[in-house]
């Protein structure tokens, strides 16, 4: 069953983050088998806390495991330390089968 990432991030420092993090986060999700849905931002707060101008990224995965792995790697990790101090995330996991067809 197909797995989704997604992630809210409030960014301090956008330039920073795309340099550093969004860089090594994109090799690594297409290395581990995910791919990208959606990469914005710009969020529209309609209701909530978690603010306006917030980014949006929702990375798909053939499994809830495949995408466990890119998260828990090494790879990942070293990656995951260039956004301390430059952004804040929300993350979620989540398997759902595909809607429609």
């Amino acid at each position: 069953m197909p797995a989704y990432l997604i992630v809210t991030a409030t960014i301090a420092d956008r330039e920073a983050f795309l340099a550093g993090y969004a860089a090594r986060a994109a090799s690594l999700v297409e290395k581990f088998g995910g791919k990208y849905l959606v990469r914005t931002p710009g969020a529209v707060l309609l209701e909530g806390d978690f603010g306006d101008g917030g980014s949006v990224v929702i990375s798909e995965w053939p499994s809830r495991e495949a995408a466990l792995n890119f998260w828990n790697s090494p790879e990942y990790g070293e990656a995951r330390a260039l956004r301390q101090g430059v952004a804040h995330c929300q993350v979620l996991l989540i398997e759902a089968p595909a809607i429609g067809g």
